[in-house]
């Protein structure tokens, strides 16, 4: 399958040219390039990076070794928002236009889907590297969404002030004690702080919460990636929370947890 993808980069085209013109030789270029990306997938450089491109939500977007690269597991995180989205403060129909804050924005992943889904909502998006704020907001452009989305830069929810009735989030969730359990091709050419949150894994997510629970309406919701790993440890750090719940992903491991700022 890496094989197949850095062809298709080479060559610019897609899988279905590929099996429509088996008989296709690659120029002398062309064989150049395929050799130096095989290269460096060969020492363990993520395909994604390879070619500069990863799908998420139906969307192509751009990544560097700047971001961390989407997955499909936090698709699950898109798919618990845009639930809550639909009945936010207890109400079919807010009186409101739902507002919106995705903290860790990386690549732009979750904010652009949550732009895409829903069309009238307010969305903000943070994060505390502005390499990884370029990479956003290019792909906000590159999927004319740019007016939708407002990108800040921040630690966490620093300076963005209160309203906001979802926070969501895909923090750094491992634990420098589970490194050996990382794929080594994610511990060597991901972004570490993107990844590692700590000793325990829970460090960033322990001070998220009580920043969503400032930044939050009464009655709203903190939405956030987990895994199995923190379950336990996140249960107790939302404690005091209302309707707190943790969706596995296909896998059964736990993914998504949610709870809402007591109204």
């Amino acid at each position: 399958m890496n094989a197949e993808l850095l062809l298709m980069f080479t060559l610019s085209c897609d899988r279905a040219y590929l099996y429509a013109h088996p008989e296709r030789e690659l120029t002398p270029d062309e064989s150049g390039r395929y050799d130096a990306a095989l290269s460096e997938r060969a020492r363990g450089v993520p395909a994604q990076y390879i070619t500069g491109h990863q799908e998420f939500w139906g969307m192509d977007l751009i990544v560097s070794s700047a971001v961390l690269i989407p997955r499909p597991e936090t698709e699950h995180v898109i798919e618990t928002v845009l639930e809550l989205a639909r009945h936010v403060g207890g109400q079919e129909r807010p009186p409101h236009k739902v507002r919106i804050v995705d903290v860790g924005t990386g690549s732009g992943c979750i904010a652009l889907a949550l732009a895409k889904e829903l069309p009238n909502a307010e969305i903000h998006a943070t994060d505390i590297s502005s390499a990884a704020l370029e990479i956003a907001r290019a792909n906000a452009t590159r999927h004319q969404l740019e007016k939708r989305v407002h990108f800040h830069e921040g630690d966490l929810l620093q300076g963005l002030g209160g309203g906001f009735d979802l926070v969501v989030s895909n923090p750094p969730y491992v634990g420098e004690s589970e490194a050996d359990q990382v794929q080594l091709e994610v511990r060597k050419f991901e972004p570490r702080n993107a990844v590692f949150a700590g000793p325990t894994g829970t460090e960033v997510i322990a001070r998220l919460i009580p920043q969503a629970h400032t930044a939050l309406r009464p009655g709203g919701w903190l939405v956030f990636e987990i895994s199995g790993t923190i379950v336990d440890s996140v249960r107790q750090l939302l404690k005091g929370w209302d309707e707190v719940s943790i969706t596995p992903d296909l896998q059964s491991i736990p993914r998504v947890a949610r709870a809402r700022k007591p109204a």
